[in-house]
């Protein structure tokens, strides 16, 4: 039996609308959209990432955002244009380096300005636990 709900949007919180703008737009490649009441949507494929202005004390977000991407490679230069590669060890890997992780799948680590967690998967790599 399908589930009857869906995820539509999931929320970050930032400390200024026009900054997480001009990096959000560069590491995604697009604009996003100003939607009034301090926050900025980028479509991501069937689900909303909400940026939301909380001024100068935002809370990071707890846990890395899964982006899957078809173009690993142009996103990881972006990251690193922006200087925002992950330097964390990751199962014993570099997090910002394009790894083959230990459950299968390729992808890289960054965080945003405010230490939101973010990570880049290979769209042909996802593992989805139903290996």
């Amino acid at each position: 039996m399908k589930p009857t709900l869906t995820i539509f949007r999931v929320v970050l919180q930032v400390s200024g609308l026009e900054a997480a703008q001009r990096f959000y737009g560069e590491l995604l490649g697009a604009p996003g959209r100003l939607v009034g009441g301090g926050r900025l949507y980028f479509d991501c494929g069937g689900v909303w990432l909400s940026l939301q202005e909380h001024g100068k004390a935002p809370l990071a977000n707890s846990d890395d955002l899964y982006f899957a991407v078809a173009d690993l490679e142009s996103f990881h230069a972006r990251a690193q244009k922006l200087g925002c590669l992950s330097t964390a060890d990751v199962h014993g890997k570099p997090g910002g380096a394009i790894v083959k992780r230990p459950w299968g799948e390729r992808s890289f680590y960054a965080q945003d300005p405010d230490g939101n967690g973010l990570c880049f998967v290979d769209a042909q790599t996802l593992f989805t636990g139903a290996r």
